[in-house]
C-alpha cells in the first residue's frame, strides 16, 4: 500500500498498552474540531433528536466505552476524543449541544456525521441528493464565529483562537462516497477532489484570519480497505486488490490523490501564513501498520466489520449495524472497521496514537511555532529547530 509520496511505510512498533503522546505541555487552552462522522461527537444525534433508526444512534454503537449511544460513529470514542486526550482536556462538546460560554471552556466540536468539505449547492448543480441537515466544512465555520461571539468577554478574541489546538479533521470522503452510491464512476469523480481541497483551504484561510496559529490537517483514511467499499466493488480479479493487504488499489490511488493535493496546499498556505504552524496529520501512514500487519496489532480481521449484515466482509447495504439480522463481534478490539464505514475505540487509538507521536516531533522542531510554545517544549527561544 502506498501513501501520497509514493513511499512504503514501515511497520510501526505497537505497544501493548499504549498511552497517547501529551502534546499540550500546559499552553492550549481550547481545542475545536471539524469534520464529519470519524470526529462527530454527538452533533448529528442532536440534529436528529429522538429518531434513533440512523448510525451512531442506538445499540452497540457506544457501549464498548461509553455504556450507551453518544452520538459516535464507533463502538467507542472518535479522533476527536484522542486528540483532546492528549491535550489534557476533557471529550469535546457538540457545539450543538451547548448552550452557554462556560459549556466551551475547553473548546467545541462542530463536526458532523455525513458532512461534506464542498458546499452543498456544489452537489445541487450536478443533479447529486444531499441530505441538507449534515451541512459543509463553511457552515462549521460560520458556528465556529458564532461561538466566538459567545465565548469572548470582549470584541478582541485573539487570546481565545491563538491559544488553541484546530483539528481540522478528515473530511471529503462523502464529497466522494454520496456520488459514488449513485453510480458516478470514479474517474468522474477525481474531478471533484480540487474542490475539496479548495473547500478545506478556504477554511483553514478562514481560521488564520481569525487569529488561529496552530491548526493539524489530516489526510483521509484509506477507504480502499473499507468493508463498504471492498462489498461495493468485490471483483473476481486478484490483480484489482493489493496483494499484501487485500485493499483495492485503485482506491488506494484515489486516496492518495486526494492527500497529494492537500499537500501540496498545506504547502502553498505555509508560505503565505509564515506565522501560522500548518501541519498534516499522516492518516494514511498511520494505518498502514494495521493493515500489512495486523496480527502485530492486535487484529484479527482488518477488513471485516464488526457489527454488520453479511457477506465476506459482515457487511450489506441493506443491513446496516444494529438493525434486525445484523450480527455484533464478540470483541472489537480486534477489528479495524465497527460497522464498515467508521472505526473500532481501538482503530481509532492507535491511529491517533502514530500520527501524535510524529506531530509531537515536528512540534517540537519547528522554529516557526509560537515562541511561548517552544519554551515550554524545553527549547531555548533562540535555538534553530527546523
Amino acid at each position: 500500500m502506498l501513501c501520497s509520496n509514493g513511499t512504503k511505510i514501515s511497520t510501526l512498533t505497537v505497544l501493548l498498552l499504549i498511552s497517547l503522546p501529551n502534546i499540550s505541555h500546559g499552553w492550549y487552552t481550547r481545542i475545536f474540531t471539524f469534520g464529519d462522522s470519524l470526529t462527530d461527537t454527538g452533533n448529528f444525534k442532536h440534529i436528529v433528536g429522538n429518531d434513533t433508526t440512523y448510525l451512531g444512534t442506538h445499540p452497540p454503537y457506544g457501549e464498548t466505552y461509553f455504556g450507551r449511544p453518544t452520538g459516535r460513529y464507533s463502538n467507542g470514542r472518535v479522533f476527536a476524543d484522542f486528540f483532546a486526550e492528549a491535550l489534557g482536556f476533557p471529550f469535546p462538546i457538540p457545539y450543538l449541544d451547548g448552550k452557554t460560554a462556560k459549556d466551551f471552556q475547553f473548546g467545541a466540536n462542530f463536526a458532523v456525521g455525513g458532512a461534506t468539505a464542498m458546499n452543498h449547492s456544489f452537489f445541487k448543480e450536478n443533479g447529486i441528493s444531499v441530505d441538507p441537515r449534515v451541512g459543509f466544512l463553511a457552515l462549521q465555520i460560520q458556528w465556529f464565529k458564532q461561538l466566538l461571539k459567545m465565548v469572548c468577554s470582549d470584541s478582541d478574541c485573539s487570546d481565545i483562537v491563538g491559544r488553541s489546538f484546530f483539528l481540522v479533521s478528515e473530511i471529503g470522503v462523502n464529497d466522494y462516497l454520496i456520488p459514488s452510491t449513485m453510480s458516478i464512476p470514479f474517474r468522474d469523480i477525481y474531478n471533484f477532489v480540487p474542490g475539496v481541497i479548495s473547500a478545506i483551504s478556504s477554511s483553514i484561510k478562514d481560521l488564520i484570519d481569525l487569529g488561529a496559529k496552530t491548526l493539524v490537517v489530516p489526510g483521509i483514511v484509506p477507504f480502499d480497505c473499507t468493508p463498504f467499499y471492498l462489498t461495493m466493488f468485490q471483483s473476481q480479479n486478484k490483480e484489482e486488490y493489493e496483494q499484501k493487504t487485500g485493499c483495492i488499489k485503485w482506491l488506494n490511488e484515489f486516496s492518495s490523490y486526494h492527500d497529494k493535493l492537500l499537500q501540496d496546499e498545506l504547502h502553498k498556505l505555509r508560505q503565505l501564513y509564515p506565522y501560522a504552524t500548518i501541519l498534516y496529520a499522516d492518516y494514511c501512514g498511520a494505518s498502514i501498520g494495521i493493515f500489512e500487519s495486523p496480527k502485530q496489532y492486535g487484529f484479527d480481521a482488518p477488513l471485516v466489520a464488526c457489527c454488520g449484515g453479511e457477506g465476506p466482509y459482515n457487511f450489506s447495504r441493506l443491513v446496516n449495524c444494529g438493525d434486525a439480522g445484523s450480527r455484533v463481534c464478540a470483541d472489537p478490539s480486534k477489528y479495524v472497521s465497527f460497522d464498515g464505514f467508521h472505526l473500532t475505540d481501538t482503530a481509532n487509538k492507535m491511529i491517533v496514537h502514530e500520527v501524535l507521536k510524529k506531530l509531537h516531533k515536528k512540534l517540537t522542531r519547528c522554529k516557526s511555532h509560537p515562541r511561548q510554545e517552544r519554551e515550554l517544549l524545553g527549547f531555548n527561544a533562540t535555538q534553530e529547530l527546523c
